[in-house]
């Protein structure tokens, strides 16, 4: 008799494959005997690498080594010679349906996620609008595994050991130590879409008032990219209790040693919010054009912290990727700096 082995699937962008950490633990510890590989984008490695004994990363090319038809079949040959017992398709793509549609026709027991499309039209519909809470993407991948015959109740708080985070010894001098009169505050303030991110004037207001409020703070920047260049670096610049993250790193997995430590990080609804979700840190959330109902909340974050103003027309997609209806981005125009700040100081009043 075979050995219990699960295959799970999730390629695309890092907040979205960061959502299944919480479930993969979970199924780790509640089924020790049931060997799991994950099956992602080579960034990912670092989030699945050392969670549970019985988990296993592979990475995959799909851009050039398993590229199109051909690849697609390369691949799934290099699958089958491990010989899993159960596939979860928690990406439900064509790639992945060719992939699902290859071991069906092998027998394999094959599921694959429900994304809930038609609650999420709904929810962003323009003419007639049901804004209702849609099953969380935790929630769907936890359907998947219980279709699989593998119920799993969700039991995660961090990646590191509980109260202790990441080792700071790992990270480069002058972030290797936190002293305790200091508050560190983490702040991710763009992503892929317009539509999601906070106006850079607008947090750069927030960063003057909060060193205003704590002038022992440090300000630690996340992203990578020409906005961040540009913005990060004249904020860097002016203030020196900033630090320009990827310039101080060399890993993701420094970074999440970083974020482990950090009292509060602000975010966008983007890859950052569930990045420090996972090291258990508390995100002070700002939503534009997407909202929380459509399901991708950071893991255990409260939904008190999150940041948003009320419109018709919110959420206008799901993903933030379409322009705005009324020309102004109001949804992210409309927050003040001073919202964002109080949210920190509640954060920061009872840690």
């Amino acid at each position: 008799m075979k050995k219990e082995h699960i295959l799970v699937i999730r390629f695309s962008a890092m907040g979205d494959v960061a959502m299944v950490v919480p479930v993969v633990y979970s199924l780790a510890q509640q089924y020790p005997h049931v060997r799991i590989t994950v099956l992602s984008r080579t960034f990912a490695r670092p989030l699945f690498e050392d969670l549970a004994p019985n988990v296993n990363f592979m990475a995959a090319d799909l851009k050039h080594e398993y590229h199109g038809i051909k690849g697609l079949n390369a691949l799934y040959r290099r699958l089958a010679a491990k010989q899993f017992t159960a596939v979860a398709d928690l990406h439900n793509v064509l790639r992945s349906e060719y992939l699902r549609l290859r071991f069906n026709i092998g027998h394999y027991r094959v599921e694959h996620i429900n994304k809930h499309r038609k609650g999420r039209r709904r929810i962003t519909s323009k003419r007639s609008k049901h804004l209702e809470q849609q099953p969380t993407s935790f929630e769907n991948y936890v359907e998947v595994f219980k279709k699989l015959g593998y119920p799993v109740d969700i039991q995660f708080k961090s990646i590191f050991p509980e109260g202790e985070g990441g080792n700071l010894n790992m990270l480069a001098k002058g972030l290797n130590v936190k002293n305790s009169f200091e508050q560190w505050i983490g702040i991710a303030p763009f992503a892929a879409h317009q539509g999601k991110v906070y106006p850079p004037q607008l947090m750069h207001q927030v960063i003057e008032q909060l060193l205003q409020k704590y002038p022992k703070a440090r300000i630690f920047l996340f992203g990578r990219g020409q906005q961040e260049e540009q913005y990060f670096t004249e904020w860097t610049k002016e203030h020196k209790a900033c630090v320009y993250v990827c310039k101080n790193v060399e890993s993701l997995h420094q970074e999440l040693i970083l974020m482990s430590h950090l009292d509060v990080m602000i975010s966008m609804d983007s890859s950052n919010m569930h990045l420090a979700s996972l090291t258990g840190t508390p995100v002070v959330s700002v939503w534009g054009a997407t909202h929380p109902y459509a399901g991708f909340l950071g893991w255990g974050q409260d939904k008190a912290n999150i940041v948003q103003v009320d419109l018709d027309c919110r959420p206008c997609s799901i993903y933030g990727q379409k322009p705005c209806r009324r020309g102004d981005y109001a949804c992210m125009n409309n927050i003040s700096p001073k919202t964002i700040v109080e949210k920190v100081e509640h954060i920061l009043s009872i840690k």
